[in-house]
Formats: structure tokens, sequence, C-alpha cells
């Protein structure tokens, strides 16, 4: 079989690209510790009201500076859409939805996960500067979605 020069030139530079695509997964997966978020934990979407801790949202001390979220997400918004926690605290949000899937991304930090009826999601961020930091959803959830946001309030 006859390639013609062009042909084998575009091949072997297409091998290239998709080398060093895998490489660089490889890299960001085992040295930089890039991964994709996992569910911490399953829960049912029907007996969500019912289930601790999400059937009390809200905002828990931990000790410490560190706190937790409990956070339900449904039909176009989040509950609670306010908390307020003092600077230097470290805040894990705790998850889950009780009807269709939702986003969550936490401005002006790295927190962003998705909320997946059934799943429990957990992401953490760390609030070293006072202000206002809002949260939105950001998979597209029906006619509400763009009411669906609420906030940190850091002092």
């Amino acid at each position: 079989m006859r390639i013609e020069t062009y042909e084998r030139i575009f091949m072997v530079l297409a091998g290239l690209m998709l080398a060093l695509g895998i490489v660089g997964i490889a890299i960001g997966a085992l040295v930089a510790g890039v991964h994709v978020p996992s569910p911490a934990g399953r829960v049912d979407p029907r007996a969500l009201s019912t289930t601790p801790p999400f059937d009390q949202p809200g905002l828990r001390d931990l000790g410490g500076g560190k706190y937790e979220a409990v956070l339900v997400a449904r039909a176009w918004q989040f509950q609670p859409n306010e908390i307020e926690v003092p600077v230097g605290s470290t805040v894990t949000f705790t998850l889950a939805s009780s009807d269709v899937i939702h986003g969550f991304e936490l401005t002006g930090t790295n927190a962003n996960v998705m909320v997946i009826p059934g799943q429990i999601s957990q992401v953490t961020a760390r609030f070293d500067q006072p202000g206002e930091y809002l949260w939105v959803c950001h998979e597209y959830c029906g006619f509400g979605h763009h009411q669906m946001y609420g906030k940190v309030v850091v002092r």
C-alpha cells in the first residue's frame, strides 16, 4: 500500500498530538493531582427531606474554623440560599438534588461540582478575604434556572 508523503506527515503529526494529549492527562492526574470529582455518597432523592443531614440543611460549625454547609438543590433554588462565615474559614459544601441535575459553582474559588439526584456531592473552599461569594447553578435545570443562586457572606 502506497502512502503519499503528505498523508504520512499528517499521520505522524496526528500521532504526536495524540501522544502529547495522553502525556498531558497523565501529568495532570499523577503530578498535578487533577481528578474528576466522585460522589461522596448516595441518597434517595425521594426521601431527601427525611434523610440526615439533608432533612435540616444549613451551616454547621465543626470547630477550628471549619464549617459544613449542607445544601439542597431543587427546582430553581438552593436551600439555604445564604450562609455567613468568619474570615479564614474553611467550608465543606455537602449538596444533594431532589429533582434534576443541578450544578454548583462558587465564584472566586475553585469550587465547582455537579449535583446529581441520588448522589451526594462535596466540595471545599477556604475564605481568606471578606466579601460576598456568589454561588450559581451552572447546569441548565429548567425554566427558572437563572433564579437559582445563593451566596456566602464572609465577615
